[in-house]
């Protein structure tokens, strides 16, 4: 993999390891709104010295990583390797290396206390896969993702709603735990600025979106639900490229101390992303101004 720190590198670095997975360039390009000949160039252009350093360096943190059962974090992985090589590196390139390609060390944590419950309502895959809408708040994508901070990787939790037309995000919540208020806040949050929409709602089959609390939120706002087939992440495609960009433009960019560190980063990268962050398909338009337009015609 190759690594160069520019935004656009990590998106293009997305783009590999999703079509390593089994999904198509074309689709893939579309739902991050990037040009395929631009990811072509990048894939087939000559590597710069830093980037061959870094793909070594990650061969080696790589070796360290599994020497020691999975158990190393970066910081341990930086001391072992700057001890045995001549050449030595800063911790924060050690953190972006091994946190781009998911190293993270084992920790000892309590059993939840909890169970896994069956799912209380199904909807079909009523969307199906058509990302495309006539009018803003005529469908709406819904996702919950997983995010760490702290020096032992605590967890965070972003719920996000986006709107299929404008592509912005409608609603956001944040919390230390994945549970069905974080979900219900970001909906309740979403109908409080929108409250005479009555989108189709597309999510995926977790355990939030499928208790009847839930259900009866849509009822009556009169919403269609619609969920994605069972391990079928492209079904919510939309929702997984907005991750995609949080997480390459922002998140894997960064270290969050504390927690309120990474909150304080999702709320200015998400007004960013609204206000500053023009898009192709939105004829060179940010989110909330290609909105505006569409709702002052």
């Amino acid at each position: 993999m190759a690594l160069n720190g520019v935004r656009q590198e990590h998106l293009y670095c997305c783009i590999q390891e999703m079509h390593n997975d089994g999904y198509a360039i074309a689709e893939i390009c579309d739902i991050l709104d990037l040009n395929r000949s631009s990811y072509y160039k990048w894939l087939h252009r000559s590597k710069s010295f830093r980037e061959v350093e870094n793909e070594s360096l990650l061969h080696d943190i790589g070796l360290i990583y599994a020497a020691h059962n999975s158990t190393y974090g970066y910081r341990r992985i930086a001391d072992e390797y700057n001890a045995t090589h001549e050449k030595r590196y800063n911790l924060k390139r050690f953190y972006r290396l091994a946190h781009l390609v998911g190293l993270l060390a084992v920790i000892r944590r309590k059993r939840p206390a909890y169970q896994r419950s069956k799912p209380e309502v199904t909807a079909e895959n009523i969307l199906n896969r058509d990302f495309t809408a006539k009018n803003t708040n005529e469908k709406w994508c819904t996702d919950v993702t997983e995010m760490k901070y702290g020096s032992e990787g605590e967890k965070a939790y972003l719920s996000a709603i986006l709107d299929l037309k404008g592509r912005d995000i409608v609603s956001f919540a944040i919390g230390k735990h994945n549970n069905n208020q974080l979900v219900f806040d970001t909906f309740d949050l979403a109908v409080k600025k929108y409250p005479d929409a009555h989108p189709l709602f597309h999510s995926d089959r977790g355990f939030q979106y499928t208790s009847q609390q839930f259900k009866a939120r849509l009822d009556k706002q009169k919403m269609t639900q619609s969920m994605s087939r069972v391990g079928k992440c492209i079904d919510n495609g939309p929702m997984e490229g907005f991750w995609g960009i949080l997480k390459c433009e922002m998140y894997y960019l960064n270290h969050f101390e504390t927690y309120e560190d990474l909150v304080t980063a999702v709320e200015q990268f998400i007004h960013y992303y609204n206000t500053q962050r023009r898009q192709h398909r939105l004829d060179c338009q940010t989110p909330a101004s290609y909105r505006s337009l569409l709702e002052a015609a």
